[in-house]
């Protein structure tokens, strides 16, 4: 498939905003990235909005505030997309479906998420609308219940992993400290995330609160036009490959610690690119929490089931590993708006590729994998990305 190409993007401090709403938040990004991309907002002739909401904001209807927020594009055709923590990605795709489709040359893609108007205890039941609420609906802890259940039968099987799990926090806010758009840009270490506090307290099951991620507000945009387009314009992030693979929504009709459909989707997106997981050069990948991220390393191949703990052990995710894994520092230190953090994780991406990373910047990145999951790897998004221009 020729795949639309990204040719501009921005990006807003991730953290506690105080903008009132997602139009504040989408108006930082929106000019920002068609200026990024060198096209105008007449040039745009889609616009696909990524926002989870489901009551983190009275205001429904998002896909029309970007309107409200640059009047240039008040008659552009605009959508709005939702598929739980994957909506960014569901967003992008969209917008790709739709140049494919001959439907327009440029697309508009924001994701954007409001989180810290509403007390912690709502936005954690706000959340659990990610999962099968007829089964699921009492776990404690909100969504961050649902994953300690899956780190807790992950331990059952495998032993305890829990040093791994703050090995992983620590490399993420590591790398986080070199990311100006990060939530919390704080160098936390293993032996710090490793042990439960008063400040790093048990929040569910096996997880500490240094393995869960952050209640974010942000928004982050990007201009995807047609090959031909981006033949014009000062830079150009291609796709080599793109797939979104399912898995049923209920933990309690599939094993929780397989990661049965982000596995479907590497490996779908690999034979597309007609690539190998040694091909690339760095990831970005979901850790909504720790455990997340480990059983991630098992899904994309870098280790068989029960050996992801390997990979943070031998040094193979990290900055200077063989397959450095969130060098923006993931959602862990990012931070984890929900509707922003597609978008978000395939802008670092991008960054990457074009050289524009500044302190987070790799050498030689000519190929990087995204992987975006919505509920508990049901919704599952990869992507792989290279520079074209």
């Amino acid at each position: 498939m020729n795949h639309a190409q990204i040719v501009g993007w921005a990006h807003s401090k991730f953290g506690k905003s105080d903008l009132a709403g997602l139009e504040g938040l989408m108006a930082e990004v929106v000019t920002a990235a068609l200026e990024h991309a060198g096209v105008g907002a007449s040039d745009v002739d889609g616009i696909f909005v990524g926002v989870f909401n489901n009551g983190f904001s009275a205001q429904a209807f998002e896909a029309a505030l970007v309107g409200m927020a640059l009047d240039d594009l008040r008659h552009v055709p605009a959508t709005r997309l939702e598929n739980a923590c994957a909506t960014g990605s569901a967003a992008l795709y969209a917008a790709m479906d739709f140049i494919a489709a001959g439907r327009g040359k440029i697309a508009l893609v924001i994701g954007a998420e409001k989180m810290t108007g509403v007390p912690t205890s709502q936005a954690g039941e706000i959340m659990l609308g990610g999962c099968y609420r007829v089964e699921e609906d009492r776990v404690d802890a909100g969504f961050a219940g649902i994953f300690g259940k899956i780190a807790q039968t992950y331990f059952q099987e495998n032993g305890d992993h829990s040093r791994e799990l703050a090995m992983i926090a620590a490399k993420n806010h590591s790398n986080g400290l070199r990311n100006p758009y990060a939530h919390m840009r704080k160098d936390l270490d293993a032996t710090f995330c490793n042990t439960v506090s008063e400040k790093n307290p048990l929040v569910a099951g096996p997880l500490r609160r240094t393995d869960c991620s952050l209640i974010s507000d942000g928004a982050a945009a990007l201009i995807v036009a047609a090959p031909e387009v981006g033949e014009t314009l000062q830079r150009a992030i291609g796709f080599r490959a793109r797939n979104q693979v399912n898995d049923v929504l209920a933990l309690s009709r599939r094993d929780v610690t397989e990661f049965a459909g982000a596995r479907g989707a590497w490996q779908a997106s690999l034979k597309e690119a007609g690539l190998s997981l040694d091909d690339l050069d760095m990831v970005e990948t979901h850790d909504c929490f720790t455990i997340a991220e480990l059983l991630e390393y098992e899904a994309m191949g870098l280790a068989e089931r029960g050996q992801g703990g390997r990979v943070i052990r031998e040094g193979i995710s990290a900055r200077d590993g063989k397959l450095p894994i969130n060098p923006s520092g993931g959602l862990k230190s990012r931070g984890h708006p929900l509707g922003a953090t597609g978008v978000s994780q395939h802008v670092m991406a991008a960054m990457q590729l074009a050289g524009e990373a500044g302190d987070m910047q790799l050498p030689d990145i000519t190929l990087a994998g995204v992987f975006n999951m919505g509920g508990a790897a049901v919704a599952n998004y990869v992507s792989i990305l290279e520079r074209v221009k």
